[in-house]
């Protein structure tokens, strides 16, 4: 008999593929044990698989397999214009693993991946190993959870709690893991690291419903917050990206009641507030996977490369929301991306 744990993880991933490179590394053998029903596939190379031809992400992610590989040549990229740096002078991110779970319409990397199968790349240490010999130049603000979901497949790999032991040992470096998932048990057991910063995005219950597919209701990511919050975590909130749906005023303003009762303010390490904006080229490709998307197809404006809501919308849509969190919160830890 199947106990509820083996259940549980095969339903996701009914094919693994290994590079035979890592086939025999202890954190390869670590996750393809939790996956006993899988069928193991070895390659030469994860680019065999996840960059071939004429996929289609958007039917791949129903059925989404799992890649294990080797991150080779940079490990560590410098922070894109698009994303915000919170005030910190180096700023950096890392991808120890593509993809994720979640299946949000607006997702960057729909337009970023010729595929939706995720990849993990299991030599978590050469990566430790380049930020070490950075750190010896300057401190590092340092994002490890932009390209993918790291607390929504803790279970299996256990990258977040890899993390906060790692930053723990170095006091010029301070993390940013980025989430949508409300995992109640890591909230309860994650123990309070002065450099890791916790970074929830949070949207209206509307907009969950619209296009964040899959992910957990803005309640269930409140209640994992305000967990994390009483114990002592540094949390930020991430009011980032805003959609646009028509009525967004009304379901933003209820999206803040619900954050008000249910978090104490006076407790978080900052905020984030910026609208939805993206590469001119992911845009295109996300076009062509995604074409009865509301939010993707919207008439948005060019600037320099970028997509984003006409001027005039983006204003209000920031400025409404920054003035309402500034009625709680106090406006040195608010930050807009423009800004």
């Amino acid at each position: 008999m199947k106990s509820l744990k083996e259940d549980y993880f095969n339903a996701f991933f009914s094919h693994i593929y290994v590079e035979e490179s890592v086939r025999k590394l202890p954190r390869t053998k670590e996750i393809l044990s939790k996956f006993p029903s899988a069928k193991i596939i070895e390659i030469g190379h994860y680019k065999d698989v996840f960059c071939r031809s004429k996929q289609c992400f958007t039917l791949q992610h129903r059925s989404q397999n799992l890649i294990l590989a080797a991150k080779r040549g940079t490990l560590i990229y410098e922070g894109a214009p698009v994303c915000q740096s919170f005030g910190n002078d180096h700023f950096y991110y890392t991808s120890c693993m593509m993809n994720c779970v979640f299946d949000c319409e607006y997702c960057y990397l729909k337009g970023m991946y010729p595929s939706a199968n995720i990849v993990i790349f299991v030599n978590l240490e050469d990566v430790f190993a380049q930020v070490e010999e950075m750190l010896k130049s300057h401190p590092m603000y340092l994002c490890v959870s932009y390209d993918t979901d790291l607390l929504a497949l803790e279970q299996i790999i256990g990258y977040a709690e890899k993390w906060c032991a790692f930053t723990e040992k170095h006091e010029n470096l301070k993390i940013e893991i980025r989430t949508k998932c409300a995992n109640r048990l890591y909230a309860r057991n994650a123990r309070p690291v002065p450099g890791v910063i916790y970074a929830f995005t949070l949207s209206p219950q509307a907009v969950i419903d619209a296009c964040e597919h899959c992910t957990p209701a803005l309640k269930e990511r409140l209640s994992c917050v305000a967990e994390m919050v009483k114990r002592g975590i540094p949390v930020r909130l991430c009011f980032d990206p805003m959609i646009y749906l028509p009525g967004w005023k009304q379901y933003y303003e209820e999206m803040l009641r619900q954050v008000y009762d249910t978090i104490d303010l006076a407790k978080i390490v900052d905020v984030s507030v910026g609208s939805f904006r993206i590469s001119q080229d992911y845009l295109k490709k996300m076009r062509r996977q995604e074409p009865d998307s509301a939010v993707v197809w919207f008439p948005f404006q060019n600037e320099d490369g970028f997509y984003h809501y006409p001027n005039e919308l983006m204003e209000q849509m920031e400025s409404f929301l920054a003035e309402r969190l500034e009625e709680k919160i106090s406006k040195e830890k608010i930050f807009r991306w423009k800004e």
